[in-house]
Formats: structure tokens, sequence, C-alpha cells
């Protein structure tokens, strides 16, 4: 039993090491917003990317994590796909896409993009506390990180890692088997203790290109419904349009969007509420 002592105060000692590095790079990030989602397929990746290039190209400072270990998008999002982030010292440098926003994913560091990630828990959360505490993210005003779908390791490992500070923006459709995921998301915030942002309702309608006849596809209303059911903000609505999905299939953002577009002004809207929602709570927390 004592031969076991002295190696369990290194691996305190280590550990409050540890905690005091992660501690020091979240204290240089302003607001932290976590973009879930209760199920796949809602297009949380697509809003996640997004939203960090829109708070870039606002003048800020943004990173982009994307969590999801086991289906990481956001390098082909953002035309990434190749990079590899450098060294410096004992710190990863995360991936430039522009001078204001900088992005880190584990499908950076993948050799066989196409091999599956059989992980357990523990390792999960390895990597996501690697990803917060070793990469030199430098100061930031934002960072935006891309959880996988559900309530499982990766969201819980995220939230109890960058703290309450955090907040939540989760994406649905308007059909109710999203819904009623979305429901367990929010419960599982409160859960945690983190804030929810609001909620925003992607492929909400398809406007035929042609005729400008608007089809409700999966549904409508399910998500602002959803929202005043739960007392969280509805964000707002993001219509299908086939120029947003051949934009990221081939790893645009809706920046190469024109203005005018409906989806463009729908997500300057959603952006713009985020913007003041996220920058309210971070006021009434530096109350508290």
């Amino acid at each position: 039993m004592k031969a076991k002592e002295p190696e369990d105060a290194a691996v305190t000692a280590q550990r409050r090491l540890d905690d005091e590095h992660l501690n020091g790079r979240m204290a240089r990030i302003g607001q932290k917003i976590v973009v879930l989602s209760g199920k796949g397929g809602v297009g949380k990746s697509t809003v996640s990317a997004n939203l960090a290039v829109a708070l870039s190209q606002g003048g800020s400072r943004v990173g982009l994590l994307d969590v999801d270990v086991h289906g990481p998008s956001i390098p082909r999002l953002l035309r990434l796909g190749g990079k590899a982030p450098d060294m410096s010292g004992d710190a990863m440098v995360p991936v430039p896409w522009s001078d204001t926003l900088k992005v880190m994913s584990l499908g950076f560091l993948l050799e066989d993009k196409y091999a599956a990630t059989i992980w357990r828990g523990p390792a999960k959360a390895g990597v996501i506390r690697q990803f917060l505490q070793d990469v030199d993210w430098g100061d930031l005003d934002y960072l935006v990180v891309d959880c996988p779908p559900g309530t499982g390791d990766e969201p819980m490992s995220v939230l109890q890692l960058i703290g309450k500070d955090a907040a939540a923006v989760i994406v649905t459709t308007p059909q109710a088997v999203a819904i009623d995921d979305v429901r367990r998301s929010v419960g599982f915030c409160h859960t945690m203790g983190n804030a929810v942002l609001g909620l925003v309702e992607n492929m909400s309608g398809f406007t035929c290109p042609d005729c400008g006849t608007v089809s409700e596809v999966f549904g409508s209303g399910g998500g602002e419904a959803l929202a005043a059911e739960t007392a969280i903000p509805f964000l707002g609505r993001i219509p299908l349009a086939r120029e947003v999905m051949a934009s990221g299939e081939s790893g645009g953002t809706l920046a190469d969007v024109a203005p005018e577009h409906p989806v463009a002004q729908a997500f300057a809207g959603i952006v713009e509420r985020i913007r003041l929602y996220s920058a309210g709570l971070a006021r009434q927390n530096r109350r508290l």
C-alpha cells in the first residue's frame, strides 16, 4: 500500500497541473458556444461552421472545435481537407481558416480518413481535454464547439471541461421525431447547469426556385412550439435551398451565397440573436 502513495501523489499533482493549464486556456476565451442536436442529420455541423465563419467575418476572433470523433465533418465543410495543425513547443496550433478563425478537428489527425474511430468514453474525453488544454487557441472572443448528436460522452465532457459559463445552441428539424430528441437535449443542458441560448430550426420549408411555392417538407412550427414549451429562445428558421446543399458539398459556407438569398438573410438574423443573447449571458455571468 505504501508503494502506491508516491504514484498517487504524482497523479494528483499532474491532474492539478493539467487543470491549471486548462483553466488558463479557457480564461483567454470570451464566450463559449456549444452546438448540440438531439439526433444526427439535422445540419448541426453546417450551423456550427457557418456560425463560426459569420462571427469571425464580423470582426471577432473565433475558434471552431469539432469534437465529433466518429464523424468529423468540419474540415470538409470549410475546405480544410489535407491540412494539419502545427506544433509550437508542447502545444498544437489550430489550422487557420482566415486571420480571425482558427479550427481544430480530429479529422486533421486521422491518417486514414475512412477508418472508423472505435473509442470508448475515456478515450473520447481524453482527446477533448487535449483539444481544449493543449491547443494554443490564444485570445478568442468566441469558441464554437461542434458536438456529435445526442447527450453522450462528448457533449458531457465538453460542458464539464469548459464550465458553466458555456451556453448551448440546439439545432433541430421540424418533424416530430427530431423535436422529441431535442427535449432531451434541453433537459441535458439544464441537468449540466448550462444555459441554452436558443433553438434553430433547420430545413424549414423548401422554396421552389421556379415558381416560388413553399413546401413544408418536414412539417412546420415544431421548433418554435418546442422553444415556447421549454421556455428557451427561438432563434429562427433556416429554409431548405439547393444553393446551400451545393455549397456544403463543395466545402463552402453561406459567405459564398448572395446576401439577399432567403437562407443568407435567415441565418444573418440567427447569428445576430446568438451574438446578442451570448453577450447578455456573459454580462450576467460577470455580475455573478
